[in-house]
């Protein structure tokens, strides 16, 4: 099962704005008619019921959305990138990866099908000429690059949406279990680590059916990477309920389930606290027939009442499958009644940061730096190399009291200017 990989997305990058004048028979000087490039294509991440794996992210691993058009002539602005739709399983988790591959920050938990969200936003269309027209210049031979989209690492991580999983020692007789109880054909044998992936079955009990979950077996140490370690406990956060099943014939079967819960509040306090359904599994053996009361004494020093079963004949799976059930139906009551709460959104696109706040700051090294989102972005997309570009920039600057902050700072012509990438000498 394909349930982690790390992708390459590059949202696309914004068009350049045009620089054009209005002609026509008459009009041999019209004004500035430039007009703005297209916004960049976003990256967008929607969850379908209909996908189980993330295979295909195997197969490819980089993925670019189409770049917005420039801007044209009569103001007519550039046609917006189309973006780029990545389907992902139910349950997938994405985050944002640092360069050294560590997670930065988590972007979205996509559980819900249909739930979806820009996980890169498509850079801005530069502005056309027309945008620089003012009262001093009427004719500007300026227009913004586009901005370029977001881009980076990001991992998707799958957790499975079963509503039971069994847990359990290896070779407990989770698979056994899940093939008797669903239409399921997991692979058994009688040797630890037969399960290396999760198997889903459907139960059917009367009119309601739940998705029962085989979920690979535990070894000590399990919590910090041991044996299969991450990559069990990993799908036991979705499931409502946990059938927690023993092998009846170990010399100790309490010591097998205190060392599984261990595992589950190591990893996550709130996996040990699930309800769990306790099972004690091979009672068709003679070992555990003629010791089940010795074993029932045990666990109820605890106040836990197992459940004896066979999950190779089936005998007493039928409780099994009943408790399992009862819960189940509480645990779905109640996270219905949390989502009628909660307001629906299926795709969630934040707004663009563009405060216009910002501050100024000198360096050590007598260079000075301007911080703030709407002056980083505007720079950004400036080619600050050509001069007539530069001299549109400072207007601007000006218009928003970033020069006159300068220079309150102590900004001397020939001092250099950092504002988000972009460097240069001042000049004005």
């Amino acid at each position: 099962m394909i349930d982690q990989v790390t992708v390459e997305l590059a949202a696309g990058a914004g068009g350049n704005g045009a620089v054009s004048f209005h002609r026509e028979k008459f009009v041999t000087k019209g004004g500035p008619d430039g007009g703005r490039g297209g916004r960049g294509g976003h990256v967008i991440a929607i969850a379908s019921g209909q996908i189980n794996t993330l295979l295909r992210y195997r197969r490819q691993r980089s993925f670019r959305a189409v770049a917005g058009q420039p801007g044209g002539t009569t103001n007519r602005r550039g046609r917006d990138g189309e973006d780029l739709i990545l389907e992902v399983p139910a349950g997938t988790i994405i985050s944002r990866l640092r360069r050294d591959g560590s997670i930065a920050e988590q972007v979205a938990d996509l559980a819900d099908d249909g739930a979806g969200i820009v996980i890169a936003r498509g850079g801005r269309g530069g502005n056309g000429n027309t945008y620089f027209k003012s009262s001093t210049n009427r004719a500007p031979r300026v227009a913004q690059q586009g901005q370029s989209g977001v881009a980076g690492s990001f991992r998707l991580e799958l957790r499975l949406i079963a509503d039971v999983g069994i847990v359990g020692l290896p070779n407990a007789g989770k698979s056994t279990l899940l093939q008797q109880l669903s239409a399921a054909q997991p692979r058994v044998a009688a040797y630890p680590f037969t399960t290396l992936e999760p198997h889903l079955g459907v139960v059917q009990t009367g009119w309601e059916e739940f998705v029962l979950a085989d979920l690979p077996g535990l070894i000590e140490g399990a919590a910090e990477g041991a044996g299969l370690g991450h990559e069990f406990l990993r799908h036991t956060n979705r499931t409502r309920v946990l059938i927690h099943l023993v092998d009846g014939t170990r010399d100790d079967p309490l010591v097998a389930y205190d060392a599984i819960n261990r595992e589950l509040e190591a990893y996550d306090p709130a996996l040990a606290a699930k309800p769990q359904v306790l099972a004690v599994n091979k009672l068709d053996t003679e070992e555990v027939g003629v010791l089940r009361d010795e074993i029932a004494e045990l666990f109820a020093r605890r106040d836990l009442a197992p459940l004896f079963i066979s999950a190779q004949t089936g005998d007493g799976t039928d409780e099994v499958v009943g408790q399992a059930l009862e819960v189940w139906r509480a645990a779905r009551a109640a996270e219905e009644e949390e989502r009628r709460k909660r307001p629906a959104a299926p795709i969630t696109i934040e707004p663009r940061p563009d405060s216009r706040r910002y501050e100024v700051q000198k360096l050590k090294d007598g260079s000075y730096r301007v911080r703030g989102r709407q002056v980083e972005t505007f720079i950004e997309m400036m080619d600050m190399e050509e001069s007539d570009v530069r001299e549109e920039a400072y207007r601007w600057l000006g218009r928003r009291g970033v020069s006159g902050a300068l220079r309150k700072a102590g900004l001397e012509p020939g001092d250099q200017v950092r504002v988000g990438r972009t460097r240069w000498t001042w000049e004005a």
